[in-house]
């Protein structure tokens, strides 16, 4: 990966080569990526939490599951949302071009103010972060696969199936891999 692919609004999904149990078939939306780093939730790892237990107010907008998703091991007791803007928002205000309407939504907002352009939200505890120069040597080793992000990928209803159905709608040898099992051994 060269210093001009930065990955940010890019997907990062495990490869069965990844041995981090943190990240076993995980899907991972990168937020932030540049010389310094990088910064993403885990989209696909839900918890037994729900919204309104950890956020007053906010369940009227939450995506279903209506839980706190696992959004990476650092800083686990840190909260970050995104938010799916409604169609009157400008689109330029995204995450990237391509996920224009997703972006960081601010907590210490009244989520009644919040529901004006706010179609729907995603709450994760914690996030996954790189140092510098390290993402790029993790997929440069084959630990990722680096896939180009639909909005629906932040807020699928099925959560448990993401990673599968990210690669299956890959146009090349990629979608072979949403039939590895999770365990070979077992095959």
């Amino acid at each position: 990966m060269s210093m001009h692919e930065w990955q940010t609004g890019r997907l990062l999904v495990a490869t069965p080569a990844l041995e981090d149990p943190n990240f076993e078939r995980t899907v991972v939306l990168i937020l932030d990526h540049d010389e310094d780093g990088a910064l993403g939730v885990v989209l696909n790892r839900t918890s037994d939490l729900a919204v309104d237990e950890a956020l007053a107010g906010w369940t009227d907008l939450v995506a279903s599951p209506p839980v706190v998703f696992g959004g990476g091991p650092v800083e686990p007791t840190a909260i970050v949302a995104l938010g799916r803007a409604t169609a009157s928002v400008p689109a330029d205000e995204g995450v990237s071009p391509r996920l224009d309407r997703v972006r960081l939504v601010d907590l210490g907002a009244d989520p009644v103010l919040a529901a004006a352009d706010l179609d729907h939200v995603r709450v994760f505890a914690g996030y996954a972060g790189w140092g510098p120069g390290q993402l790029e040597l993790e997929v440069d080793a084959g630990a990722w696969f680096t896939i180009d992000a639909e909005p629906a990928d932040v807020f699928t209803p099925d959560p448990s199936r993401l990673w599968q159905a990210v690669l299956r709608r890959q146009p090349d040898e990629l979608a072979l891999f949403s039939t590895f099992p999770a365990d070979p051994s077992l095959n």
